[in-house]
């Protein structure tokens, strides 16, 4: 414990601050200072870890962080030895540091009776700190096993999988069909949240190490699922889960009604430098974004950047609790109301929103939504509540309200793959599926989860590929399939 009394000496959490809203929104940068002076902060926070008998933080993170020995090396200045022991977990820190909504930081001790320790922001700066410095280096392996492994999807699970696998000697390949290599972190996350140099320069490491990417490359179509597995000794299935939940009311057919996961990707490939025909863009327009999640926030920060007239966030339950309420006790992750970046930039948010009917004109185009208060009824289903309805103007719908799972009908049609009542990839515990050598991980066997499970997911799959090809591993493996999170 660097500071045995630094939890008593500051009682309050302290973050970087960030930069002007009327700045921020000018541009697509980070919307973060990083002033110098902010080291100073990081110090004084990471001071404030009780290095618990039992860090509890260990559990709210599937990773497995080792926090309060990464705190105690900061607090002395110990950068690299930081880097280590968060390496050690972590693949990729620089992302959970920025987009990671830090389950950690609610399983805080600390958090009992003060806010916790700002968890998630000390681990970017170590990261941050570490690329800096030069302290993050390609690991080549010493051998090579002279075994194939091909990575289907190179969002967080595959890469973490394939990074693992390649630092054990296997020959990777990294399939993505998309035209650069990063998955939902390239295309679903706006570079306000997560700049694409930090995925750069991670898979520089990568390629260095040895794995090997194919970008626009799509399995089922450009190469069949059972060429691919006759060609490698194994076959990691990371695709994610990409399917949108469909809004089922009338008029979501309407010209302007699209899904988040369609926006988006225009919106950051233009960014990146790409040109996009026919992008979907909020200038001018009156957007309504319904969904109240880190997706339909994301919206929010991207239409507003675009220049949109007015943007409205409708979520269908209650306004959460501003603090832990007593059904949602210590350690658990609790559900509470956040004001992100992205809420802070303006908009309104809308609860107890149910959306009923979308309105269009004669051209087939929205023009508004027909929003009715949601009622709980005593079986605990979400209804609209009649008498109730209005309307709010819409030229934009972005529907932001999750996903269902992966897509499927190839896999399922080339090779007769099993699915789940869910829709998702059947797996078992250790992450093989029913097809010998195909291993199942992240959101396409788990569901639509955080990053961090993607990537202990990915570690994790990594350590039965190995084993399934070596005979025994070294590798670690922080959860099953099985593993849940800890929730109320």
């Amino acid at each position: 414990m660097a500071d045995p009394r630094g939890f008593l000496k500051v009682r309050e959490r302290e973050l970087p601050a960030y930069r002007p809203v009327p700045v921020r929104l000018m541009d697509w940068r980070e919307v973060h200072e990083h002033r110098a002076e902010d080291s100073a902060i990081v110090k004084v926070q990471a001071g404030r870890c009780m290095d618990c008998g039992i860090p509890f933080c260990h559990q709210g993170c599937p990773l497995g962080n080792l926090i309060p020995d990464w705190n105690d090396l900061v607090w002395r200045d110990q950068w690299e030895d930081a880097i280590d022991r968060l390496h050690a977990t972590n693949n990729f820190p620089e992302f959970t540091g920025r987009v990671c909504p830090a389950p950690c930081e609610s399983s805080c001790v600390l958090g009992i009776n003060q806010p916790a320790v700002t968890i998630k922001n000390v681990e970017v700066s170590i990261i941050d700190e570490a690329f800096a410095r030069g302290y993050v280096v390609p690991q080549i392996p010493q051998r090579l096993t002279g075994k194939t492994v091909a990575v289907v999807g190179s969002g967080p699970a595959g890469l973490a999988a394939a990074q693992q696998l390649t630092r054990a000697g296997h020959t990777v390949a990294v399939y993505e069909r998309d035209a650069t290599i990063g998955g939902l972190l390239r295309y679903g996350i706006p570079d306000f949240k997560l700049e694409k140099t930090h995925i750069d320069r991670r898979l520089a490491q990568m390629e260095a190490e040895g794995t090997r990417f194919r970008p626009g490359v799509e399995i089922g179509v450009d190469i069949t699922w059972d060429e691919l597995r006759s060609r490698f000794d194994a076959v990691v299935l990371a695709t994610g889960a990409t399917v949108p939940r469909e809004l089922p009311i009338p008029g979501n057919d309407l010209e302007g009604v699209h899904y988040a996961m369609e926006f988006l990707p225009q919106a950051n490939a233009v960014v990146a430098g790409e040109t996009v025909e026919d992008q979907i863009l909020a200038t001018g327009k009156h957007v309504v974004v319904i969904g109240g999640g880190d997706t339909g926030s994301d919206c929010i920060g991207t239409s507003l950047r675009q220049g949109a007239a007015s943007v409205t966030t409708l979520a269908i339950g209650k306004k959460p609790p501003t603090s832990r309420p007593e059904n949602q006790p210590w350690p658990t992750d609790p559900l509470l109301f956040e004001v992100s970046s992205s809420h802070a930039e303006g908009g309104e948010r809308d609860y107890l929103a149910s959306t009923v009917e979308l309105i269009g004109d004669e051209h087939g185009h929205v023009t508004g939504l027909k929003v009715a208060t949601t009622e709980y009824l005593p079986d605990g289903r979400r209804v609209p509540q009649a008498g109730t309805e209005r309307v709010i103007p819409a030229d934009l719908v972005l529907v932001a309200m999750g996903f269902t799972g992966p897509e499927t009908s190839l896999l399922v049609q080339q090779t007769g793959a099993g699915l789940t009542s869910r829709g998702l990839v059947a797996r078992n515990d250790d992450f093989s599926s029913a097809l010998p050598g195909v291993f199942v991980t992240g959101d396409a066997g788990r569901g639509q989860s955080l990053i961090v499970w993607a990537i202990a997911e990915g570690r994790a799959t990594a350590a039965t590929v190995d084993a399934y090809l070596q005979g025994t591993t070294e590798l670690p493996a922080p959860v099953r399939a099985t593993t849940v999170a800890l929730r109320p």
